[in-house]
């Protein structure tokens, strides 16, 4: 089978040996096809994984050969996640999912970059839905980064008519939006980018440039009575990207981390401390956000409609040049 492998600076295809069941619980599914996830430019980009590593996670595919005491069955045409957390941890318990050692250790085989994949029966159980006939291939593969953005709008524990600044208009950034809008709240967006505005604004989100930062000030406190938002969500990876996020928020608001950024900038002390200010982080979700994301997009609550844009497996190289360079904003690797 082919798979796509990470090989010093670039994404080689090769073929590697085919997988099998041999026995164990789960199935082996034809991966119809697989988002690009911003992690995975990440750890192309700084060197995390090693040479010969099959990136990808966000998963479209049909079973092949199935051993399970699920009612999935051959044939099926199922989107699943490829983490679980285990739910009697401490950090499980306290509602940390994303820190869970067995969340981390579980994944699918080889990688989503890959004609056929392992995908366990702890998996299928848990984090497994069949693909209906109303929505695309495509727009299904959002359903584990939408899953992540769901997570991130419940830790922020917003109140009912609470606003909401999404500093960064890429993929995550509209999706994250979308999420927001779909669960009631007043939504705003920004970035500096003109082509990626006007993206937000014809799927009905205000949004704004962010260049001058005292006018973008303006503009938000006019939005909410002088206030400013009462959250912002962090999608972009730029560290000046935190001096608007203090610009927009409100005297004790909160402040969603949802990206890394290059030089690692902390929030200033005495700002939070003065204006009472919450910042907290966001990873990866559980199965109860993955089962809301899922809903959200199957009932088209979330439009995610004509955001991608499909690379052949053996384009896979290109797909990932032209996400880092901002010429898209989601790719989707078409497998078979």
């Amino acid at each position: 089978m082919k798979t796509a492998q990470v090989y010093k600076d670039k994404i080689i295809v090769k073929d590697s040996n085919d997988i099998k069941l041999d026995g164990r619980k789960g199935a082996i599914v034809k991966v119809l096809g697989c988002g690009l996830c911003g992690s995975d430019i990440v750890k192309f980009k700084h060197n995390i994984v090693h040479d010969g590593a099959v990136l990808g996670h966000e998963i479209v595919a049909e079973i092949s050969e199935i051993n399970s005491e699920t009612s999935f069955k051959l044939g099926d045409k199922i989107v699943t996640s490829h983490h679980i957390p285990c739910g009697t941890c401490k950090y499980c318990k306290h509602g940390n999912v994303s820190m869970c050692e067995h969340f981390k250790k579980t994944n699918i085989f080889p990688g989503g970059f890959s004609e056929r994949v392992f995908v366990s029966e702890e998996h299928l159980k848990n984090v497994a839905y069949l693909v209906p006939n109303n929505i695309t291939n495509e727009e299904i593969s959002f359903y584990e980064p939408l899953g992540c953005c769901i997570r991130a709008i419940k830790r922020c524990n917003l109140s009912e008519g609470d606003s909401a600044l999404v500093v960064g208009l890429g993929s995550i950034g509209l999706l994250m939006s979308e999420g927001l809008r779909a669960l009631g709240y007043k939504v705003y967006g920004c970035d500096l980018i003109p082509e990626r505005i006007e993206l937000a604004k014809s799927m009905g989100i205000e949004a704004f440039n962010s260049r001058n930062l005292d006018e973008f000030e303006q503009i938000i406190k006019s939005k909410t009575e002088n206030f400013g938002v009462d959250s912002v969500f962090m999608t972009s990876g730029a560290d000046k990207a935190i001096d608007v996020a203090l610009k927009a928020v409100r005297q004790g608001g909160k402040i969603l981390v949802f990206s890394s950024t290059p030089l690692s900038n902390g929030y200033p002390n005495n700002e939070i401390y003065y204006k009472e200010l919450t910042v907290l982080g966001s990873y990866s979700p559980s199965p109860s956000d993955l089962r809301d994301s899922y809903n959200l997009l199957i009932s088209g609550k979330v439009n995610v409609k004509n955001l991608t844009t499909v690379y052949p497996l053996d384009k896979i190289q290109q797909a990932f040049d032209d996400t880092i360079s901002n010429k898209i904003f989601k790719a989707y690797i078409k497998i078979n």
